[in-house]
């Protein structure tokens, strides 16, 4: 076979990014029937429903786009909305990168930004002397 004839075989693929506080989701976005796996596990098995709504959010606005791309999700660290979050954003990215559509990249922005950009806010690290009751925690002051 050629090498040509290799890279017509190949499907095509785009893998994203998406950060939300800790955690971080990785997206690969491929020709397909429109299945959506999170972490190996099918996005209608994602409990409890309000987070397989929110990263369902993107297919939603992207209607047929989405039917025609399989996407495989992977997502570690952060608690289990940040991960939603991740996801969601990688999902959008994904979809966006893979068809290339800039009326969907401005439906995403004008729906909700987070959709394609993630986050910068982090949690602020814990300062000597007061670490286990926060960076900013001070002793109260008596007026009197």
């Amino acid at each position: 076979m050629t090498e040509a004839e290799q890279k017509k075989k190949r499907k095509k693929t785009m893998v994203t990014v998406g950060k939300r506080k800790r955690a971080i989701a990785r997206a690969t976005v491929r020709e397909g029937k429109g299945v959506v796996r999170v972490n190996s596990i099918p996005l209608d098995h994602i409990s409890p429903r309000y987070r397989q709504m929110r990263i369902r959010e993107a297919l939603i606005l992207a209607g047929d786009l989405a039917k025609s791309v399989d996407i495989s999700v992977s997502v570690h660290g952060g608690g289990v909305w940040g991960q939603a979050e991740a996801a969601r954003t990688a999902i959008a990215n994904g979809l966006v990168n893979f068809h290339k559509n800039e009326n969907l990249k401005n439906m995403y922005l004008e729906y909700d930004r987070s959709l394609l950009i993630s986050d910068p806010r982090r949690t602020e690290p814990h300062k000597p002397s007061r670490s286990t009751a926060g960076p900013r925690r001070s002793k109260q002051q008596s007026k009197r």
